[in-house]
């Protein structure tokens, strides 16, 4: 699993960053992208990327706000002219649905594949063999959710030399039992999966935050996460302001890793009122309550593999 932000500003683009998007790539595991919020211009940001348009296929909205919606209409359209032609499923709050069909009809703008919406409540939003996509309601100015994605523990590995010894030949016998099924030889007898595969391994849980002030439902999405990815609009000595436009500082986002004992943090959504210099002590703030504290920036891209988190340069 990959993670690549497209846009890690807050409110306005800037030089610097541009509007909300990020990219969860699951190439390896499905062989597709999905897409948290699409603010203006995301898709200019993906031709800055390896990303293919057409293998997003599911796209989870956190709120209504323009920063994280408004770059829709122009990749749903682009996608059908980059030869997309899967249904793409859009995930997010009551009225999301209303608005993308008004702006397609009176923009008269086709697409070449259906779209299903999906209208996000608390609870599971998301579920099939491999993954489980819950969302909760968080504390901003217009409703807005979280979302929390677990993979489901993956298969052992086969265990080849035990396979042969039980007798199993080499060939379509040894895939059943890689993929858990159990196989009966020719003279009879059974070789449980079990028998010749490792433990499951557990899959990687991310929680991604949309905006937000700090709040119980954060604590509870991140619960144990292998990666969590917050908002942190606001620096310590503006937390009062924060609070007022029901968003989050650095330091509320480090606590909330803190408490729901997540592994790592990527603060997200930087308000453009911080320059470059002034992002040092800013991530430094937050890694005096929480160690594990990264800063992202438009196109930083980290890899989940072998429960490690790594940034790819």
């Amino acid at each position: 699993m990959q993670i690549q932000f497209l846009g890690t500003g807050a409110g306005m683009p800037s030089k610097e960053r541009n509007t909300s998007s990020i990219a969860f790539k699951l190439l390896e595991e499905r062989g597709s992208i999905w897409l948290f919020d699409c603010g203006e211009a995301t898709q200019h940001q993906i031709l800055h990327t390896s990303i293919k348009p057409r293998k997003i296929d599911k796209i989870f909205i956190t709120h209504l706000h323009g920063d994280h919606i408004f770059g829709l209409p122009g990749f749903l359209s682009s996608r059908s002219f980059l030869g997309g032609e899967s249904v793409l499923t859009i995930y997010g709050p009551v009225g999301l649905k209303q608005w993308i069909e008004q702006t397609l009809q009176l923009s008269k703008t086709h697409l070449t594949y259906p779209i299903e919406f999906v209208e996000v409540t608390e609870g599971i939003v998301f579920e099939d063999e491999k993954f489980i996509v819950y969302a909760m309601p968080l504390q901003h100015v217009v409703p807005c959710f979280g979302y929390r994605i677990e993979q489901k523990p993956m298969q052992g590995e086969l265990l080849i030399e035990k396979a042969l010894a039980y007798g199993v030949p080499k060939g379509p016998l040894l895939g059943r039992l890689k993929a858990g099924h159990s196989v009966q030889l020719e003279d009879g007898t059974i070789v449980e999966s079990s028998d010749v595969t490792s433990p499951p391994q557990p899959g990687f849980t991310v929680a991604i935050l949309g905006d937000t002030k700090y709040c119980e439902n954060s604590i509870q999405l991140a619960q144990n996460a292998d990666v969590m990815i917050h908002e942190a609009t606001f620096d310590h000595s503006t937390i009062e302001l924060a609070a007022q436009y029901g968003h989050a500082t650095n330091t509320e986002a480090a606590q909330i890793a803190k408490q729901a004992q997540a592994k790592h943090l990527l603060l997200n959504h930087i308000s453009a009122r911080f320059l470059k210099h002034d992002l040092i002590p800013f991530l430094e703030e937050a890694k005096a309550i929480f160690e594990n504290s990264y800063l992202t920036n438009d196109f930083s891209q980290y890899e989940w593999r072998k429960n490690e988190l790594i940034e790819i340069e």
